[in-house]
């Protein structure tokens, strides 16, 4: 059942192209490389059905191999109703324990041309494009169908599936890594997916892709080409030049919308106290320790000395959800009470009360401007306060907590409580914005 990983979340059209009933199942098992839009296939032209988790990432994947003439999405080798409702519910019946029939993984059948591209240069695609030690899921999709499978259609598509799942498990050792639980068996039934899920990162380049390698790379081809050197794996970030004390590194992949949107969005007015860096490779920075694999880009992952604290996965826009996750991990237990549960530090007890250089007060989390130290005037109620707020740095919400009638303020770009604001402050605003100091921080100017 896909829960965390469909970013943004969007309303699928279902259509009824598919192949549905034993007839068109038969004939797919029979002859995995038919064109359901009738078009005569190539007759030169094989065909193999790979499981590698979420379909939309693997239909890309797949298709930027040279050789290969077409991607399709479907679902394969399950004992139900093909179609991508009956196959979530099915899943949701058998964790229940209310239905043992196998369900269907989802799929792409892959259609090549072997004068281009041979079938152990597919599957080294394949190998290295997911994590295939993870049983029934791939990264935050978890489920029988999204096993990892190789479908054949003949004995020779089986035994060269063998032998490459041999080569790579042996460099999976070698690395450290886990067991291949990868299913290979003849294809016996397959349905086209629905028409909202073909070609759909194409046709939404901001949507989710949670495929993610190992960082192994396939030792090697038929051809005795060296898949690594083709398609070699990213280096991992360089420890030494990070900051062991706390550093976020943000896992990407090269072909992730949302990785690129979060970039747009986030990334690019990056100012905040933690520094961040970016990596195309799945693994740790040298002398860094990840606490498990990643699974789905992109993952922000935030070290301290060295050691992986927290991890969040995913971004659909909203950033406010980003920043009170990264709150939540580097603000003090005072902090986070002020900041996420409208707290109220104790009069005259606050840090900045008295803090009377020129400079910013800005965001804890974001470090995004907040205040300037012009506006700051003495009140005398026993919290900092100012007239005025920097242009579009703050946001106003109705209070009517403690049986008063307050507006609230909190940071727009965080999101987080800052206090509340006033009618009796001074000329030219006459506002008083009373604010914690414990969700401010201080940066004096030059």
């Amino acid at each position: 059942m896909r829960q965390t990983h469909r970013w943004p979340l969007i309303a699928l059209g279902l259509s009824a192209l598919l192949h549905t009933g034993t007839d068109n199942q038969a004939t797919a098992a029979q002859n995995p490389a038919r064109d359901p839009s009738g078009v005569a296939p190539d007759p030169t032209a094989d065909t193999i059905v790979l499981g590698m988790g979420c379909f939309w990432g693997a239909e890309k994947r797949m298709s930027e191999l040279p050789g290969v003439i077409d991607v399709e999405s479907g679902y394969a080798n399950g004992e139900i109703e093909g179609t991508y409702e009956a196959i979530l519910a099915h899943e949701r019946a058998r964790r229940r324990g209310a239905d043992e029939k196998r369900n269907h993984a989802e799929v792409v059948k892959v259609r090549f041309d072997p004068a281009r591209v041979s079938l152990e240069q597919v599957l080294a695609k394949f190998w290295e494009s997911h994590d295939p030690t993870q049983g029934d899921r791939q990264g935050n999709d978890v489920g029988s169908n999204y096993r990892s499978a190789i479908y054949t259609n003949s004995p020779e598509q089986a035994a060269v599936a063998e032998r490459t799942r041999a080569r790579y498990q042996a460099a999976l050792t070698q690395a450290g890594r886990g067991a291949i639980t990868t299913e290979i068996a003849p294809l016996s039934a397959y349905f086209r997916a629905e028409e909202a899920h073909q070609d759909y990162l194409r046709k939404n380049p901001r949507g989710y892709c949670g495929l993610g390698g190992t960082g192994v790379a396939y030792p090697g081809t038929a051809s005795g080409v060296d898949a690594a050197a083709e398609s070699p794996s990213p280096d991992p970030l360089d420890g030494s030049t990070l900051e062991r004390a706390r550093q976020l590194v943000m896992f990407e992949a090269e072909y992730c919308g949302a990785c690129k949107q979060f970039k747009a969005e986030v990334l690019d007015h990056w100012q905040s106290p933690v520094p961040v860096a970016r990596s195309l490779s799945f693994s740790a920075p040298t002398g860094w320790t990840l606490d498990k694999p990643l699974f789905a880009t992109p993952t922000l992952v935030l070290f301290e000395d060295g050691r992986e604290v927290s991890r969040y996965t995913g971004y659909d826009g909203d950033a406010a959800r980003f920043w009170s996750w990264l709150g939540g991990q580097i603000l003090t237990p005072e902090q986070r009470r002020i900041a996420f549960e409208q707290g109220t530090e104790r009069a005259f007890t606050g840090s900045l009360l008295d803090e009377k250089r020129s400079g910013t007060f800005v965001d804890p989390i974001t470090g995004a401007a907040l205040f300037r130290s012009e506006t700051k005037f003495e009140s005398g109620s026993g919290w900092p306060s100012f007239f005025d707020p920097v242009d579009g740095a703050i946001t106003f919400h109705e209070d009517v907590s403690h049986g008063m009638r307050r507006v609230e303020v909190r940071s727009a770009s965080s999101g987080i409580h800052l206090g509340h604001v006033f009618e009796d402050g001074p000329p030219p605003t006459r506002k008083r914005y009373c604010i914690n100091s414990r969700v401010l921080s201080f940066v004096p100017d030059p």
